[in-house]
């Protein structure tokens, strides 16, 4: 059992620290030190799922934990979503996280989900990777990350929760790197939080972003600074849905439709309009990463280039069509499940732009997140790769385009 120790963080203590080094004394004394990590946890063999055959293990690019210090959080809000509470049907199993807007109030939804040790003990993630035949995971924050924060407290809580992150990587004998957490409420303390990460956390490979960025979107102009930034730096977006879009029509169905297709949809309604504002000609060397292999972009790119060129208000605004921008600035996960839909990302924008993804500790096995059971999740996006009759883009996409977009050695 992963043994963490319980920190009291509450909002309101929160709101009566007075700089950010009395609140990171509180928090850090309270955290069990990081463990360098047993002999055992070394690079798992290729073929650790049954029938795999790759050169080397796999990059995960999609992975998420969620921190001992921001469970903490999430077990002092309810009833505010997002909240951590016990189980109120029996308080001896996994506790219960209400994440998704509205779903506390849809009956097919409103205890949550179970969240045990998966979602924040580091050894549970290393014996899934074991498992899974994965080498190294970069690992972030899942949704909501720090939106529901205050902004102050949100600054402060960022640069915690990435030296917490820069640190597990660290012991973590070259298995795990990091997608920072930025407090995007505040744009300009987010600059310089990239900074400090770019300059001094070499385990940090990018930052994780939502789609509401500072509140009005990812194409609001208070995010250019951000933008400039992250460019400067070489820093990808991994941008991540978590509102939904046309969440009025998923009642009823527990959590099936919103993930399904309020997911996709919100991140290519977020990307679209970023396209349009015109951030890539400005930003040229801007990088995004985009969850579950870019929403319903790669199917609707022919048609948002017509519809823009076809536009009087649109046609000249932009350099480039938005395809361009498409093939140029975007990286795309595998999380997509099946080998046409892999195949249509390569067939847009080629296969040096894909990288596996699991979505990890997400849609666990029915024996149980802490089973030995394969994850049907993960085997379906092995098994949608497997699929591509290429073996260099197989392997590519298991692993060689990670380790070369984002800078992992596989024999670090």
């Amino acid at each position: 059992k992963c043994q963490v120790t319980q920190v009291s963080i509450s909002l309101h203590v929160l709101h009566k620290m007075k700089s950010l080094s009395r609140l990171s004394t509180k928090l850090t004394k309270s955290l069990p030190a990081t463990r360098s990590l047993s002999s055992s946890h070394t690079f798992p063999s290729p073929n650790s799922i049954e029938g795999r055959n790759y050169t080397h293990g796999s990059i995960d690019v999609h992975t998420h934990c969620y921190l001992p210090r921001y469970m903490e959080v999430l077990r002092n809000r309810h009833p505010n979503v997002p909240y951590v509470i016990p189980d109120p049907r029996d308080s001896s199993l996994d506790e219960r996280y209400v994440i998704l807007p509205g779903e506390d109030n849809d009956p097919t939804s409103a205890i949550g989900r179970p969240i045990g040790e998966e979602y924040f003990c580091v050894k549970e993630k290393l014996r899934y990777m074991d498992r899974h035949g994965i080498a190294i995971s970069v690992m972030s924050l899942a949704n909501p990350w720090l939106d529901f924060l205050p902004k102050d407290d949100a600054v402060a809580m960022s640069t915690l929760l990435n030296d917490d992150l820069q640190e597990i990587s660290e012991g973590s004998k070259g298995r795990l790197y990091g997608f920072a957490t930025l407090a995007t409420q505040d744009p300009i303390a987010a600059c310089k939080e990239v900074e400090r990460l770019a300059t001094s956390q070499r385990k940090i490979k990018g930052v994780i972003l939502g789609t509401s960025g500072a509140g009005k979107g990812l194409d609001d102009p208070a995010l250019e600074p951000l933008y400039e930034t992250l460019a400067k730096h070489n820093f990808p977006v991994f941008l991540h849905p978590h509102y939904g879009l046309g969440n009025e029509h998923y009642n009823n169905t527990g959590h099936s439709l919103f993930l399904a297709l309020g997911f996709p949809f919100e991140t290519t309604m977020a990307i679209s309009r970023l396209i349009l504002s015109g951030a890539f000609d400005r930003h040229p060397n801007l990088k995004f990463l985009l969850a579950h292999a870019g929403g319903t972009l790669p199917f609707l790119a022919g048609r948002l280039d017509s519809c823009v060129s076809g536009d009087h208000e649109m046609c000249d605004k932009l350099m480039h069509p938005p395809t361009y921008y498409m093939k140029k600035n975007f990286y795309y996960d595998s999380v997509i499940y099946t080998t046409p839909a892999l195949q249509s990302v390569i067939d847009l924008v080629g296969s040096d732009k894909l990288m596996y993804g699991t979505d990890n500790p997400f849609f666990p096995p029915k024996e149980g997140a802490r089973s030995d059971a394969e994850w049907p999740s993960t085997a379906k996006n092995y098994d949608a790769i497997d699929g591509l009759e290429d073996e260099s883009v197989r392997n590519a996409i298991v692993y060689g385009n990670a380790s070369n977009i984002l800078g992992i050695d596989l024999l670090e």
